[in-house]
């Protein structure tokens, strides 16, 4: 194998690893939780455990489950007024749904496979201050505190959408460890969470390629052109 060919399949080697690596970044959009849009505000209960919500919809089973009183709220779109929240035209899949809760003072969500290097998500909030996210290394809230969000004030301003819930603004977390469970605390159906995310620190990067990723991909493509035009000289 000549030097191109050698470069090139060790750089595409290179880029499936990094996308492998990026596979294990996991983001919740909570859509099609309801069994229609615009309608309800379904419980999610085992969606995303391979089970089903209280609408008996399902979704990927990530093993991830939620505490009983977790639920997927309807998003406001600019010709649909279901709720008084939404996404204001932002974030295309994944501007009908997002989670929240009605009643208790936090829901858990948990990962029993656990999950590593970062958590984040997309929220508004802007009535209420005192909002608080704990990643614990336990499941249902125990174990040991890796990782605490204080959640601050959010705008409340999008013309258009009919909601004081809008827009979300981005927030997350590093942590050393392995979390088993994530905690949202705050006053009942006053926070409203979306695009949550495991194993990134910003929130909605799954399937996204890393720059590096790109670089890399670039780079065996390069290769591979290289010792096409040797065989076409040699031809």
């Amino acid at each position: 194998m000549n030097k191109f060919a050698t470069a090139g399949a060790i750089a595409l080697l290179s880029v499936a690893a990094a996308g492998a690596a990026q596979a294990g970044v996991v983001s919740l959009n909570f859509e099609n939780i309801n069994a229609t849009y615009p309608s309800g505000f379904a419980f999610i209960n085992g969606f995303y455990d391979g089970g089903t919500s209280s609408d008996g919809t399902s979704g990927p089973n990530y093993g991830i489950a939620f505490s009983s009183n977790a639920q997927a709220i309807c998003l406001n779109s600019l010709t649909v007024s279901c709720s008084n929240t939404s996404r204001g035209g932002l974030a295309p899949g994944s501007a009908e749904g997002a989670l929240f809760f009605l009643s208790g003072s936090s829901t858990v969500l948990n990962v029993a496979a656990g999950f590593n290097t970062g958590f984040s998500f997309n929220y508004a909030d802007p009535f209420q201050s005192g909002g608080i996210v704990n990643v614990w290394s336990g499941l249902d809230g125990t174990g040991t505190l890796l990782a605490t969000i204080n959640l601050s004030l959010t705008p409340s301003n999008c013309p258009g959408y009919g909601a004081q819930y809008c827009p979300f603004a981005p927030v997350g977390v590093s942590f050393s460890g392995t979390a088993e469970s994530i905690e949202f605390g705050g006053v009942e159906n006053q926070i409203i969470f979306d695009d949550v995310t495991f194993g990134s620190s910003n929130p909605g990067t799954q399937g996204v390629p890393e720059p590096l990723t790109l670089s890399l991909f670039g780079a065996g493509l390069a290769g591979l052109v290289g010792m096409a035009r040797r065989r076409r000289k040699a031809a």
